[in-house]
């Protein structure tokens, strides 16, 4: 009597169903991430086609330089006492407004702490951009 068997069974793994896996799983984590919202700074854009003007308002002017150079109204003020000179020159002035000239190479973080000074001071603050036309 021979009792072998004639055909050897393998061990199969179907995968028809792992595409459809893969893909809900994808969705799920398209539709979380898009719910996750991170600590972020709102920001409000220059978008008029018509400039407003601010020259004949009295105004605080905040320059921010290269290397920690700061100046209000044109005083060179070091960092740790720009809180104090604007706060002064907001009671000369009167008015709730600081324009912000910022150089293109300071850092956002640097950008951010002269920001936060002006939300403490409780103060509206408008970053100067050039005009599309200047070069």
């Amino acid at each position: 009597m021979n009792f072998k068997r004639r055909h050897k069974e393998e061990a199969e793994v179907s995968t028809e169903s792992l595409n459809d896996i893969m893909f809900f799983l994808l969705l799920f984590f398209l539709i979380v991430s898009t719910l996750v919202n991170p600590n972020i700074i709102k920001l409000t854009l220059p978008g008029t086609k018509q400039g407003t003007s601010f020259q004949n308002k009295p105004k605080v002017v905040i320059e921010a330089g290269l290397g920690a150079q700061y100046t209000v109204n044109g005083v060179f003020v070091p960092f740790a006492g720009l809180e104090q000179a604007v706060a002064l020159e907001l009671k000369k002035t009167g008015e709730k407004l600081i324009v912000l000239k910022v150089d293109n190479g300071l850092t956002v973080q640097d950008l951010v702490d002269v920001l936060q000074i002006g939300d403490k001071l409780g103060v509206k603050m408008v970053l100067k951009t050039k005009s599309p036309t200047m070069k």
